[in-house]
């Protein structure tokens, strides 16, 4: 037993509460140290508590995955960031975009989608690339330009990236491994869930108003991200 200065016995908390960084405001979370008739073991004790500090000090990689733990310059920008400081918990639509291509209307379509369901958890990324028959050979300043007084992009664009092949940033490496699909032209598409997760690739002849795809936008939209508190009550028991 534990007695405080007065020689009164304290007792443990059923629970103890913590900033909950992905909700806002607090969380309680069950006290592991609390042991009522006997409770958990040592060892228990020892687990939970370790699980808690792990998921609570690696909140942002839960939340991205390692999908979205890089970091990039913002379209001609000098100071990258990280996607996940940006976008994490959000439904993506990653696009490798091009300023000289038959595809490239599809900006105001992708501007479109970007605006209608922003406010929602939503973005569309693009990343401007010259992979394909050097249809993107401006510099990054002439591509901000162009995009903004010819289409009004709004949405978040990046660094000019290569998006295949040995040289494909390690992003764009990831997005191929994860779909067994690397971009074949401009513009093809890679969705991305809340958590982080590749769900699904779409092909450049995919429009932005697809109907197939906005649907499956709409549905990941609809899953709201988890609490950290609903991660680790999800966690998998550990073994003894």
């Amino acid at each position: 037993m534990n007695y405080n200065t007065y020689g009164r016995e304290v007792k443990p908390p059923l629970t103890f509460r913590v900033h909950d960084r992905w909700h806002g405001g607090l969380a309680d979370f069950p006290n592991p140290w609390h042991r009522p008739n006997g409770g958990p073991s040592q060892q228990e004790i020892n687990v939970r508590t370790l699980l808690i500090s792990l998921v609570l000090m690696s909140g942002s990689a839960m939340a991205c995955g390692d999908l979205l733990n890089h970091s990039l310059r913002p379209l001609a920008g000098k100071t990258a960031e990280t996607l996940c400081s940006r976008f994490e918990g959000k439904v993506l639509l990653i696009v490798n975009t091009a300023s000289k291509c038959g595809f490239t209307p599809q900006y105001e379509g992708l501007e479109a989608l970007h605006e209608k369901y922003r406010e929602q958890g939503f973005s569309v990324v693009g990343f401007p690339s010259n992979d394909f028959m050097g249809q993107e050979p401006g510099s990054e300043a002439d591509i901000k330009e162009f995009c903004t007084l010819t289409y009004g992009v709004k949405f978040p664009m990046y660094e000019k990236t290569a998006v295949k092949g040995a040289q494909a940033h390690p992003l764009y490496k990831q997005l191929t491994q994860a779909t067994g699909s690397a971009p074949g032209w401009n513009f093809h598409k890679y969705l991305i869930d809340r958590s982080g997760k590749v769900v699904n690739n779409f092909g450049s002849r995919t429009k932005p108003d697809d109907k197939a795809m906005v649907a499956e936008i709409e549905a990941l939209i609809a899953e709201k991200p988890k609490s950290v508190k609903q991660a680790i009550e999800e966690k998998p028991a550990s073994s003894p």
